[in-house]
């Protein structure tokens, strides 16, 4: 089977708008982004209000946002970081995956899938659904186990209860893509849950928080690839990557050019330096979601869902 080419960056994303937004028990044990220490009665409104910021503001950018509501029944806490039960590619085809906690499974939503195809114009040529991993209590949560590098078919992915070495070579194999698989801790030497939050690749450079990686070797192996790839890599401490300066996402705009979406926190955690060098290849845009980040454990680019499906032709749709 041909491989279809894909670009780096997307000016279209998937967001889901929080109905009953909160901390979530069942994902707290291998999440240590999530700040127990926090207390919010009702975090609904405040997550609401941050969404719905951070939507106009990638809007007003040209950013293509496909906004879909959340449903208050089943309870879905972090329906609002759809990327981890969703991909699309460019060949038409969309992957779901199995997630770790009961109550996100809940979160796939075959409904959005159709929407997206007989009503807003994207092709979709298949659906491979890997969610019955479940049954066999392995995972693998999309783009957050996921860190890719499209154009050279790479992918990127931190090892911990919520990403399976079995599943990851099973969805290399079946994208052909080359799988570079490691180990990676937070500053109190747990597993990093979910590669995004340490990771960020764009179209020329990469957010990486190599301290995060306790073996040489490993750190070494990832550093050859992305300089091979051309990509210059701007370090993170393990502080910025706790303010979430990892977990960041470049996107085309229709006007031309890019931005890298992240959220206030995030950029304020940046160095001079480091902004210096992000302002070569792309602008920072930056949207406040603290209640998001201190509740659920992840920031902007778990709310956005990359769309790099085809579109129909005007009048097409079915």
């Amino acid at each position: 089977m041909a491989v279809t080419a894909e670009p780096q960056i997307t000016d279209a994303v998937l967001m889901i708008r929080p109905a009953r937004f909160g901390t979530n028990a069942e994902t707290a044990a291998s999440n240590t982004f999530q700040r127990s220490n926090i207390e919010i009665n009702n975090p609904q409104p405040l997550a609401l209000q941050e969404f719905d910021v951070l939507l106009t503001t990638l809007r007003k950018l040209g950013i293509t946002v496909e906004v879909f509501e959340d449903s208050p029944e089943p309870w879905t806490p972090d329906a609002v970081f759809p990327g981890n039960w969703v991909s699309f590619h460019a060949d038409g085809v969309v992957y779901l995956y199995p997630m770790r906690a009961q109550n996100r499974r809940w979160e796939r939503r075959p409904d959005i899938i159709e929407t997206l195809h007989k009503q807003r114009g994207y092709q979709i040529a298949h659906v491979e659904d890997l969610s019955g991993a479940e049954l066999e209590g392995r995972y693998l949560e999309g783009t957050g186990s996921l860190v890719l590098d499209r154009p050279h078919r790479v992918a990127y992915a931190c090892l911990s209860p919520r990403t399976d070495i079995k599943l990851l070579r099973e969805w290399a194999g079946k994208l052909e893509y080359e799988l570079i698989a490691f180990h990676a801790v937070d500053g109190s030497g747990k597993p990093i849950y979910h590669t995004d939050v340490m990771m960020s690749i764009g179209d020329r450079f990469t957010i990486f928080c190599i301290a995060s990686i306790p073996e040489v070797s490993e750190r070494r192996r990832i550093q050859q690839r992305l300089e091979q790839t051309g990509h210059e890599v701007i370090p993170i401490t393990i502080q910025q990557m706790g303010a979430f300066a990892g977990n960041v996402l470049q996107l085309g705009t229709r006007y031309g050019g890019s931005v890298l979406a992240m959220s206030m926190r995030a950029e304020h955690s940046l160095t001079p330096t480091q902004r210096g060098i992000i302002n070569k290849y792309t602008r920072i845009v930056s949207s406040p979601v603290n209640t998001i980040e201190n509740c659920a454990g992840g920031s902007v680019r778990c709310m956005l869902a990359e769309i790099f499906l085809p579109r129909m032709a005007a009048g097409s749709r079915a």
